[in-house]
């Protein structure tokens, strides 16, 4: 995204923070949001007058207590970019955001929001060291994602369109993690993985440690559920 019309064209490093406790947000995902609070409804009118860009963090556990103020957040965030807004009557907004890096959160910036802001450091990943690899992790996550959404027809039919795209193995695997019910803090790991062979590891190990779990539970299932012939 190095193009005169990249949304980072001319990005000097001061994110606007958009703090959350349940959703980490990832480069290349499109995420709906409902704006409602009134220092994100001066937040948003302040990005889409501006860039369009604000950062999701992660909210670090124990957040409850001080959310009115500034409770702690992840260093490793998302950049995204307000693709389409809708402001409503009352002064919410209805935003598709898409994911545009990762960055690092270097400090806050004191100002005179009722937002946050800070210093960021857009952050690239690593690829795999070379085109084999990645041919060949992409193999596999071809064989094994179809059992991670079960009878979810339509949602693999999307993501079997992905993995036949020539979608870097990086972006695939940020996608997977968006999109599979994984605790938050789990996500947060992948997000925070900057090598993708290792994101990729931790992904597959993740997904097989789960099914064989699931796989013990139904031996160990009594009474046992009766055929239908």
């Amino acid at each position: 995204m190095s193009d005169e019309f990249s949304p980072l064209a001319g990005f000097a490093g001061c994110a606007r923070l958009f703090p959350l406790p349940n959703l980490v947000f990832f480069p290349q995902v499109m995420q709906p949001l409902h704006i409602f609070e009134t220092r994100y409804r001066q937040m948003m009118a302040d990005a889409l007058a501006g860039d369009r860009l604000i950062a999701l963090a992660l909210l670090r556990p124990g957040w409850e207590a001080t959310y009115q103020q500034a409770p702690a957040i992840y260093s490793v965030a998302t950049l995204g970019h307000v693709v389409a807004d809708q402001k409503l009557e009352d002064g919410r907004y209805n935003i598709l955001l898409r994911g545009l890096s990762r960055i690092q959160v270097v400090h806050e910036i004191p100002h005179s929001k009722l937002y946050r802001k800070a210093k960021v450091e857009l952050v690239a990943e690593v690829p795999p060291p070379d085109a084999k690899t990645e041919r060949r992790l992409r193999r596999v996550l071809t064989e094994k994602a179809p059992a991670w959404f079960g009878d979810q027809g339509a949602v693999l039919e999307q993501f079997g369109k992905l993995l036949e795209s020539d979608l870097a193995l990086g972006a695939l695997c940020d996608l997977f993690a968006f999109a599979l019910p994984l605790d938050v803090e789990f996500k947060q790991s992948l997000l925070e993985e900057l090598e993708v062979e290792q994101r990729f590891h931790k992904l597959i190990e993740h997904q097989d440690a789960r099914q064989a779990k699931e796989a013990a539970q139904a031996e160990r299932k009594f009474p046992p559920e009766f055929s239908a012939n």
